[in-house]
């Protein structure tokens, strides 16, 4: 009786286990494989247009990548709300629309290198709340926005390696509380006023333990080639309003460098983007603080001028001493001779005839 209920124990499981296989299989999309052991689909290098409509909803990593996919609709990922893994590499990528990756709540690691995007749309990464790894390499991005949203105060890596990028905005960067690798090489850096916060953000990212590829100057020809780690602070000149028209430029308030305010750039309101600042070139370096360096050479002066003057004191000391004991003992030896002088004589006398 016992081995009767435990072979129908053991065909119980048997009969439930090749259910869920057949049920893993039925639900893989046409062209892909699915693995039930890691619960990944695997769709790449399948020649694939579009995003498979039917992908098992247990999926916790996509391979995507080695496609012909053009652009992700809305809600494209919405059937696989547990996705933590998602690579989209080496497509043909140009459009994501701003509800692409909404319902990846659990969404970990997105690789997106390799296709043709131009720019992101700010609320894109909203849906992602966990997202960690983000690598946007090997595209044709410009511009990144200042602020892309909660996501990236979660965000450990970030790759935007072979873009267009001239400037990264120091503001975007303060959203990445955890990041520890940051990669930005082969990018056309513009190595003016406009990146001086990155610099400064990157010192202090490289000081704390983070890791980074450096940026490497593109222009001005002055920087051509340059790291811009190595480039002193003092070469930067704070960035000037540029003259839109007679009427603006008179009303324009000088930047004050005396008490640290800068000037906010004018928007223009037909396009909603502020008119960037333009910079100019720093003649030849000067001292970070003027005033600290006066003062430095005077105190260093007049530390000097004591420490002569006691020297001095202590050379006429010194003088006077050592003549005072010549004149002393002087005395005494000519005090010690007329005595000698004088019992000689006296011994002369007292001697018989």
């Amino acid at each position: 009786m016992l081995a009767c209920g435990k072979s129908a124990m053991k065909g119980l499981l048997l009969f439930s286990s090749m259910t869920f296989l057949l049920q893993g299989l039925c639900d893989c999309p046409e062209k892909c494989f699915c693995h039930s052991s890691s619960n990944s689909v695997d769709c790449s290098r399948r020649g694939l247009a579009e995003i498979p409509p039917d992908l098992p909803p247990q999926t916790l990593i996509l391979h995507l990548q080695n496609n012909q996919i053009h652009q992700i609709p809305a809600l494209a990922f919405r059937s696989v709300s547990r996705l933590r893994i998602l690579n989209l590499s080496n497509n043909s990528l140009s459009n994501l629309a701003p509800e692409a990756f909404s319902g990846l709540q659990h969404l970990q690691v997105l690789n997106l290198t390799q296709n043709s995007l131009l720019s992101l749309e700010s609320r894109l990464f909203h849906a992602l709340p966990q997202l960690r790894e983000l690598d946007l390499s090997s595209n044709n991005i410009s511009y990144l926005p200042a602020s892309l949203g909660k996501p990236w105060e979660t965000l450990t890596m970030l790759g935007v390696q072979q873009n267009q990028l001239q400037h990264l905005d120091r503001e975007l960067l303060e959203f990445m509380p955890r990041m520890k690798q940051l990669f930005l090489k082969d990018n056309i850096w513009k190595c003016n006023c406009h990146l001086l916060g990155l610099k400064l953000w990157l010192e202090k990212f490289i000081y704390e333990g983070g890791i980074t590829d450096g940026i490497i100057c593109v222009s001005p020809d002055t920087w051509k080639g340059k790291n811009l780690l190595i480039i002193p602070h003092e070469l930067y000149r704070p960035c000037t309003l540029p003259s839109l028209d007679p009427v603006h430029s008179q009303n324009q308030q000088p930047i004050s460098a005396h008490r640290g305010e800068v000037t906010k750039p004018p928007e223009n309101h037909s396009s909603g983007h502020q008119v960037p600042l333009e910079c100019e070139a720093k003649p030849k370096p000067r001292p970070a603080n003027l005033r600290h360096a006066v003062a430095t050479v005077v105190i260093t002066g007049v530390v000097c001028g004591i420490v002569c003057l006691m020297m001095l004191a202590a050379a006429i000391y010194g003088c006077t001493y050592a003549a005072v004991t010549a004149q002393y003992h002087g005395r005494s030896l000519d005090q010690t001779s007329e005595s000698g002088k004088t019992g000689g004589k006296e011994l002369l006398d007292s001697s018989p005839a």
